[in-house]
């Protein structure tokens, strides 16, 4: 891993899309049809650095649990 690589890239839109659309982390995990944790679902809030295949499983829960199509882009600014 790169050391000037950043980690921790402060709160990121998916918070504010959960928050809107009244969804919890286990809404997510509920509705994902990939296997996806609580603790992934928090981290990509929080903003920690994902790899873009857990973006994307973050991604198709979301679109099925709101019943809306996301991009990637709208959910993450990395």
């Amino acid at each position: 891993m790169k050391p000037d690589l950043e980690l921790n890239l402060g709160p990121q839109p998916l918070a504010e899309l959960l928050e809107r659309y009244e969804l919890k982390a286990h809404d997510l995990v509920a509705a994902s049809t990939e296997q996806i944790t609580h603790k992934m679902v928090t981290r990509a809030t929080k903003g920690r650095r994902l790899s873009a295949h857990v973006k994307t499983k973050i991604l198709n829960a979301l679109n099925r649990a709101a019943q809306k199509e996301h991009k990637i882009g709208d959910l993450f600014t990395y």
